[in-house]
């Protein structure tokens, strides 16, 4: 379909903003000319957003349902990790997201995952070596190499990570990073390797250091981890390498805002408006090779009608010419999808989460930090009762599991603080990255109930409050449901609210109990195997629990 529209243009190529019609042909820009005037009605025509890093798994909606909410923002395209998905079902949970990715008018671009699994310290579902990390660079639906979250493998040249590495580098594809506080010497060695970007910088400093050594940085919005506050002020001086990504966001902050929201906040920080779009639609095009348009001429007709340049609410998204959303309407039809899914294990007794007393009531035990993923180690007197350590809500020390869903097993257990609750507990197969069920709670009752409801489901999450409880579905890999995804956001909202009823203050409680199980990330961390030290990258030898 061949059509003109006219509006305001921001032309990123000749840091221009002008009256212009565009005129688009066989789902391309055809011509770009310059007019007089345009009503003020007609908004402003720019390229379409990019989410340079993200897990589209952790919207808990597959591929086609997470695009017919994105395109509402102007989200055009994206830079997806499906290491997830990849940690459950391997290859084919790779070409699973591939294959419904292309049902819908969106440009997913999908990277080969590098560390499934992330570590030898927990049990996933399936594995994918350098042989096959190989065999899916040379697909020509794979444009990247996945975050390289093994750092030290990088740092100690493992064979299975370098072999990876120069697999993608072989043929021209970039390697991303995932390397949290690495500074100096140790940063420099890793980029060196051939590491070209990074999500994971949490301070203005860390993000310098790489900056320096030649990486790009994303500044990184989800919706647990939050760096934009500390990171924006890095665009000004470092537009030519710095993107913008959400790396994990819930389906509730997704019907809310994406890309968008951190361009308004860009500008609101001061930030000349060219280099903010630069970050959020041109420079994810050009280091990813991506498909997608950045309006000029013979580009993919991949653009979007904003009403203003300050609040960027997006008013109309074109997809290879054909129009995906209006007025804050998907036009992009729900498709009916396939389940695929591990999920093996029996339904628990409460007896399975008691923790025996001993004579050492000091406890290693995690501290959840509200909108990091690293956590804290502390040491702390752990209560007793009956000869067992439970938990202890008037200190906020609450009892913590993961729970192997891949095969029966003994159930791993810790203590966390700070994530407040008074009452019941919260379970989730949405745990990074492994996908085992991880649950909190203030009793072993409410624990096993959370994780039965979970287990039933073949995965989800789920809460409980005396004889209430709430369950979302998510079978496919029990990380993501295929029903309509504003009904899940919906959904999602009632389940958050109800961990908030529960007494949780965190602002995304069950986004930041997916992390738990992180053991990629520092300090502390709990693993279907035991207590993880980030930092020495090890299990804590007294804190192992044996399979069953």
């Amino acid at each position: 379909m061949d059509y003109k529209i006219k509006g305001t243009l921001l032309d990123y190529w000749t840091k221009r903003i002008y009256p212009a019609e565009v005129t688009v042909k066989d789902g391309k820009i055809f011509s770009i000319n310059e007019i007089s005037s345009v009503s003020p009605n007609d908004g402003v025509i720019m390229p379409g957003f990019i989410d340079s890093h993200i897990h589209i798994e952790s919207s808990m909606l597959i591929p086609s349902e997470f695009a017919r909410l994105a395109v509402v923002h102007g989200t055009v395209a994206t830079i997806s990790d499906p290491h997830e998905i990849a940690n459950v079902c391997g290859m084919d949970g790779v070409l699973y997201m591939i294959a419904n990715g292309k049902k819908v008018p969106f440009k997913f671009h999908f990277g080969a995952p590098s560390c499934v699994p992330a570590t030898v310290f927990e049990t996933a579902g399936d594995a994918l070596d350098a042989v096959k990390v190989n065999e899916l660079l040379f697909m020509d639906d794979i444009y990247y190499l996945s975050e390289m979250m093994n750092f030290p493998g990088v740092l100690y040249n493992d064979e299975q990570v370098m072999l990876k590495i120069a697999s993608a580098k072989k043929i021209n594809k970039p390697v991303d990073g995932h390397a949290p506080g690495l500074r100096g010497k140790q940063a420099e060695a890793y980029i060196a390797a051939g590491i070209t970007t990074d999500h994971e910088c949490f301070t203005e400093e860390e993000a310098l250091d790489k900056l320096k050594f030649g990486m790009k940085i994303l500044i990184r919005e989800g919706s647990a981890a939050k760096n934009f506050e500390a990171l924006i002020g890095l665009l000004d001086v470092h537009h030519d390498n710095i993107m913008f990504c959400s790396d994990d966001k819930h389906p509730d902050s997704l019907v809310a805002g994406h890309i968008n929201v951190l361009c308004k906040r860009a500008v609101e920080k001061g930030i000349d408006i060219f280099k903010i779009i630069q970050s959020a639609c041109i420079n994810p095009v050009l280091h990813y090779n991506m498909r997608s348009g950045m309006l000029r001429i013979g580009d993919p007709a991949d653009f979007i009608i904003v009403d203003d340049l300050e609040n960027f609410n997006v008013k109309q998204t074109y997809i290879d010419g054909v129009l995906v959303a209006s007025e804050g309407k998907t036009l992009i039809k729900s498709i009916s999808e396939k389940m695929i899914n591990k999920f093996s294990c029996d339904e628990k007794k409460p007896s399975d989460f008691l923790i025996e007393a001993n004579d050492e009531d000091m406890f290693p035990v995690i501290e959840a930090l509200d909108g990091q993923l690293i956590t804290n180690r502390l040491n702390l007197r752990v209560k007793k009762e009956n000869g067992f350590f439970v938990s202890d809500v008037s200190q906020d020390i609450l009892k913590m599991v993961v729970v192997n869903r891949y095969t029966t097993a003994a159930v791993a257990k810790a203590f966390i603080k700070n994530f407040g609750l008074k009452q019941g507990a919260l379970a989730s197969s949405v745990a990074h990255d492994s996908h085992n069920i991880v649950a909190v709670g203030v009793d072993d009752e409410s624990i096993c109930r959370a994780v039965n409801l979970v287990i039933k489901e073949k995965g989800g999450v789920s809460c409980v409050i005396d004889k209430e409880e709430l369950v979302i579905g998510l079978p496919v890999a029990g990380l993501m449901s295929a029903d309509d995804g504003f009904s899940i956001a919906n959904s999602y909202t009632e389940i958050d609210k109800m961990a908030k009823k529960a007494g949780s203050g965190l602002s995304a409680p069950f986004m930041t109990l997916s992390f738990m199980a992180l053991l990629v990330i520092p300090s502390l961390k709990l693993s279907d195997k035991g207590l993880f030290d980030g930092d020495k990258f090890e299990l804590l030898p007294q804190y192992i629990f044996p399979k069953a």
